[in-house]
């Protein structure tokens, strides 16, 4: 039994999509928006009532590490869902256009915004005579900063080439350089955990990039195109494995931080805790969107009303982003 039914060939809906109005872009702004206001309002909402100090500029790093994030999911979604179509037969030819060259500019910054923070002793500078350039160097994070400073300038770079697919190794600089910053060498076994965040980190990036690349795609390809439900098909069943390897290392990651013995408790008296726990419940609801989508895309008369709650799910992942980048801003549980 196959997954994917063919779809209803109309003359009204075989040609492209007419392109968005000014509507679609005000809603997508408003979006961006409210999702700011997660790590700009989250800090005090998750430490209000533990007895926890925030660091200073908690809500500021929460937001560029949330840019960060998702300035890493655009290209690399893009790459991997253009290489799905690529092996699709009969495919249209024509592909939306990329925001890899804008996402590596957004992650530059974002990082660059990082990199400033560390270069003041994790302080929030104010004022550029604040910044210590040189003591980058001298520090195993202002090294890991200047890294991905780096590796989204090269990113843009190659995105803009004629090569773009190059952009896939600095790329996987900023994802190692992520991993190895969340996990000093003072952590109980750093390396376990850095493995495990490039494994959360790169199924991440491929599950909420892939997904608005290959939306973006379907409304380019447009609604009668059977290549577009095979497309959605083929995400959707990589998608699952992804689900299944971002939560087993989901899973592991947080048992490293919080002890099973003491995780139920941290997980509400701890602002890291209720952040997490923020996150599990947007992920689950994510889960349950990806769910629906995928039973409409196996059973409905038209696969392609799988998109509606796909365009849900993309939502819900910028969320999910959005708090990300808070939990690296929260301060760390205690181990009991």
């Amino acid at each position: 039994m196959t997954l994917i039914r063919p779809t209803p060939e109309t003359a009204d809906e075989s040609g492209p999509v007419r392109p968005a109005g000014p509507g679609r872009a005000v809603a997508v702004l408003v979006l961006v928006a409210l999702g700011a206001l997660v790590p700009l309002l989250g800090p005090s909402a998750a430490l209000h009532g533990t007895g926890e100090a925030a660091a200073p500029g908690t809500a500021g790093i929460a937001l560029l590490r949330a840019v960060l994030f998702a300035a890493l999911c655009v290209p690399v979604g893009e790459l991997f869902v253009a290489r799905l179509a690529r092996r699709l037969p009969d495919a249209p030819g024509a592909r939306p256009r990329g925001w890899a060259v804008y996402a590596a500019a957004a992650g530059f910054v974002a990082a660059l915004g990082l990199a400033s923070v560390v270069a003041t002793g994790n302080l929030v500078p104010h004022s550029p005579a604040d910044i210590d350039v040189g003591g980058l160097y001298a520090s195993r994070d202002g090294k890991l900063a200047l890294l991905e400073v780096n590796a989204f300038l090269l990113a843009g770079l190659c995105a803009a080439s004629r090569r773009p697919g190059t952009q896939l190794w600095p790329l996987a600089a900023v994802v190692a350089a992520e991993a190895l910053r969340a996990h000093p060498p003072a952590e109980h076994t750093p390396l376990l955990g850095s493995a495990l965040t490039v494994v959360h980190l790169t199924c991440a990036a491929l599950w909420a990039g892939g997904l608005l690349y290959a939306l973006r795609t379907l409304r380019r390809w447009g609604r009668g195109s059977a290549a577009g439900a095979a497309l959605l098909g083929r995400y959707a069943r990589v998608a699952v494995l992804l689900l299944a390897a971002i939560t087993a290392t989901g899973v592991c990651s947080s048992l490293r931080r919080m002890p099973a013995e003491t995780i139920l408790d941290q997980l509400t008296t701890t602002a890291y805790g209720r952040a997490l726990l923020a996150k599990v419940l947007l992920v689950a609801a994510v889960a349950l969107l990806a769910l629906w989508a995928r039973l409409r895309l196996g059973r409905a008369a038209d696969p392609l009303t799988a998109c509606s709650p796909a365009r849900a799910e993309i939502v819900a992942l910028g969320v999910v982003i959005a708090v990300s980048g808070l939990l690296t801003a929260l301060p760390l549980p205690i181990r009991w």
